[in-house]
């Protein structure tokens, strides 16, 4: 059975589906609400930017997508399956199975070199490790660094280290890419780089992307923009 006003055909069937989803902390009798019934289609292929100030709700909805946290109310969907309240070993599974995560700081395992970061989402997956060895060269190799495999963090730039964190999240091959802020700790010169990089990797990999960001010149490289504020959905527009 179909979620409510989901498309009957499976072609058009949206990756990512939020209906009225609410996240509420609470404290006492005190209640605040992170996000505020948002309702919110993603269909595959699609490049979009989440913009919006800091304490907006940006983050949270982000966090929700991404299978990190779970909406307080409201259901979410992931190729049509509800997955808001998965348990949480499921919820690890399917996380790995089908969302790359790109940071603003890398979060890169310090003293482990560029290949041995790229193995793990595989080897976390069960895959072998002379296949996951490969499988980890062959990424690095398509995000430009092949031939720094063997090193550490402290060894690369700031862009390297982004371009492995790129590699760790596109290795298992995701449906999603979710990047927080991933040119938050670039130069312009290596973000530019960066999202350039993304824009190709989007074509080769036939990848959905989702970038959070606070940078409106960021934001215009996308093909749709959604501006949160006060943890609701204030503007979703499609560029034409």
């Amino acid at each position: 059975m179909n979620p409510k006003n989901q498309p009957d055909n499976p072609g058009h069937l949206p990756l990512i589906e939020l209906q009225d989803v609410s996240k509420v902390y609470r404290t006492g009798d005190y209640e605040l609400y992170a996000l505020r019934s948002v309702s919110l289609r993603i269909f595959p292929g699609e490049y979009v930017a989440i913009i919006g100030a800091s304490g907006s709700g940006k983050s949270t909805l982000m966090n929700i997508i991404g299978l990190l946290d779970q909406p307080t109310q409201g259901r979410y969907y992931l190729r049509g399956e509800e997955v808001g309240r998965l348990a949480s070993r499921r919820l690890a599974r399917t996380r790995n199975r089908e969302i790359g995560f790109v940071f603003q700081n890398f979060h890169l395992l310090p003293k482990v070199s560029a290949r041995r970061q790229v193995e793990l989402p595989l080897i976390y997956a069960g895959v072998s490790p002379l296949r996951s060895r490969q499988l980890a060269q062959t990424m690095l190799q398509q995000v430009g660094l092949g031939a720094r495999a063997g090193h550490r963090p402290e060894e690369l730039s700031g862009g390297q280290k982004q371009r492995v964190a790129i590699a760790r999240a596109l290795v298992n091959q995701p449906s999603l890419l979710l990047a927080d802020e991933p040119t938050g700790a670039l130069d312009s010169q290596t973000s530019e780089e960066i999202l350039q990089l993304c824009e190709k990797l989007r074509q080769d990999h036939k990848l959905t992307i989702l970038l959070v960001t606070h940078d409106m010149s960021v934001a215009e490289r996308t093909d749709r923009i959604i501006a949160v504020r006060d943890g609701a959905i204030v503007e979703d527009r499609v560029k034409a």
